[in-house]
């Protein structure tokens, strides 16, 4: 039997095709798919899988990308690739900062997060992942590929952010109940419950892929590939490229992610693949340069002396992520060569840096020559003889209680919450101690309200004069620079097109001028929710071998 379709109008007829194509699609992921998770026993559903993509005549379409999250903005990435009918999810960030960008948490994914085929992950910053258990919640159920230390770090970094939503919950519950039965005016609550709860981060950390090895391709889909590259922000951290191949077509895209310094002070730098069809580029600190590492080290190293020989105690503000690791590292070397007065104590006050901690630990081959050299030989560069790290409030209590001239580490980095509030109510007012921002403090925070000059303000419900020292040292940073960034373009062949995205305005449009001068000429820079077509790419193919090469 012989089935004829006739159609009223050629967009009929496309619409059908495309349907027809997009049903092939997902058939043969799902059939991919189960090869994989048997191991590729099931040889026969390999083998549909790319007939069925065959058969629709795949390639020779444009891709479409959109962008939800980071665009014209820092925070919140999240951008989907959709091809043939797959929909490739690269990052699904929380919003970060202000009150009514933190709301845009809230609101419905602009996509079905059920249609997701898969997510790939660059890294483990809440800014990039916070978002993943809030995806799952709203019906997402595909794969989700991220490095091994990414897959660990991101479950410290969602159960932290899980637990303190619903702490601020039951917060707010309490504080509307006080203020009805007092006859006050009840408080507005920023939102009726947690945006996603701990079960929901424990069915997201079920849905992580076997991790993929660096610089090695893995088969997401027929005709798709990913390969993850070092980006060297943070252990694990990752820029992704997609090719999708077919037809005598290859394209290449390469998703940035978080970009690290050319020379970071854990890890090893940024290596992104020889060539790419299309960039998504992450600009930070796209309009500026960093402080260099070792003035900003000098400086440090000058406010610990200088308050130990005062008799005070110097509070440091400090990331769980990657910039704890690093002072742990001077610290140990500052310690090692007697440049640290003797029998000052170190606290890591902090349960979640800590465990991050232990996690860099625990891949010591994605440091550097000098950290690994400094594990073969059986030394730790994250620990010394003076640390404690604190995990209970108890032993946190005690420290409060304690006269000594101690280095305290304690979260959270703005001074938003956590132990640092309860060092600092004790020690603000005491001229003799130090309170050292290593990290960027956003604005409404009380980090930025300290570091703007207040002389008054209030913790922990008490009003408190401002009378210690206060140190802003701006060099720590894990991201690149402006010169870092280009530095990084220029390892890479000129792309057809760029897109600008994890800044804000002034940053890219800084850093777009830059680029035009490097001949990177076609640069593009998308607002929140914007969908472009992304032009496939014809490949060259090697008649003598038969074989599809790039362009």
């Amino acid at each position: 039997m012989r089935v004829i379709l006739k159609f009223d109008s050629i967009s009929t007829k496309d619409s059908c095709q495309r349907s027809c194509r997009i049903f092939a699609g997902r058939t043969s992921g799902c059939l991919r798919r189960l090869a994989i998770e048997s191991g590729g026993a099931n040889l026969w559903a390999e083998r549909w899988a790319a007939g069925l993509r065959e058969w629709w005549g795949w390639g020779g379409e444009s891709m479409r990308l959109s962008f939800h999250g980071a665009a014209s903005g820092v925070t919140g990435s999240c951008y989907l690739l959709e091809v043939e009918g797959y929909r490739i999810l690269v990052d699904c960030g929380m919003f970060q900062g202000k009150d009514e960008l933190f709301s845009s948490n809230l609101k419905p994914f602009s996509f079905d997060p059920a249609s997701i085929s898969a997510v790939l992950l660059t890294h483990a910053h809440l800014d990039h992942c916070g978002r993943l258990p809030f995806l799952v919640r709203q019906g997402f159920r595909g794969p989700i590929y991220a490095t091994a230390p990414t897959r660990y770090l991101t479950e410290i970094v969602l159960w932290d952010a899980a637990h303190l939503q619903e702490e601020h919950f039951q917060g707010s519950q309490r504080h509307t109940k006080e203020s009805g039965r007092s006859g006050g005016r009840t408080a507005r609550i920023k939102h009726a419950s947690p945006f996603y709860s701990l079960a929901d981060v424990m069915d997201t950390m079920t849905l992580f892929s076997r991790p993929p090895d660096e610089n090695i391709p893995v088969g997401l889909f027929p005709g798709i590939d990913v390969t993850f590259y070092p980006a060297g922000h943070i252990l694990g951290s990752a820029s992704i490229q997609i090719v999708v191949s077919g037809r005598n077509r290859k394209t290449r895209i390469l998703f940035s992610g978080d970009l690290g310094p050319s020379r970071p002070a854990l890890l090893n730098p940024p290596s992104p693949p020889e060539d790419s069809d299309y960039v998504v580029m992450e600009t930070t600190y796209g309009d500026r340069l960093h402080r260099s590492l070792a003035d900003s080290k000098d400086e440090l190293l000058d406010v610990l002396e200088e308050t130990h020989r005062r008799g005070g105690q110097v509070l440091v503000p400090t990331f769980a992520l990657e910039r704890t690791q690093d002072l742990l590292f001077f610290f140990r070397e500052w310690k090692t060569q007697g440049q640290l007065p003797g029998h000052q104590p170190f606290f890591l006050d902090s349960p979640m840096a800590i465990n991050v901690t232990h996690i860099y630990e625990k891949f010591p081959d994605l440091l550097n020559e000098r950290l690994l050299g400094q594990f073969k030989v059986g030394q730790d560069p994250f620990v010394f003889p003076d640390l404690k790290f604190v995990r209970t409030a108890s032993e946190s209590r005690d420290i409060q209680r304690s006269k000594s001239r101690a280095v305290i580490l304690a979260g959270s980095g703005m001074i938003s919450g956590g132990r640092i509030l309860y060092h600092l109510a004790r020690e603000i007012d005491n001229p003799r101690s130090s309170l050292v921002f290593v990290g960027y403090q956003a604005e409404g925070t009380l980090g930025r309200t300290l570091l703007d000059g207040r002389q008054h303000v209030t913790i922990l419900g008490s009003e408190k004069d401002v009378r210690l020292g206060i140190h802003s040292i701006n060099g720590f940073s894990a991201h690149a620079d402006q010169g870092d960034l280009l530095r990084w373009c220029s390892s890479m062949k000129t792309p057809d097109r760029v897109f600008l995205v994890h800044g804000e305005q002034r940053s890219m449009n800084a850093f777009r001028a830059k680029l035009a001068t490097s001949g990177w000429k076609d640069v593009h820079i998308p607002v929140l929710h914007e969908t472009l077509e992304i032009p496939e790419k014809k490949a060259i193919t090697n008649k003598n071998k038969g074989e599809v090469l790039a362009p």
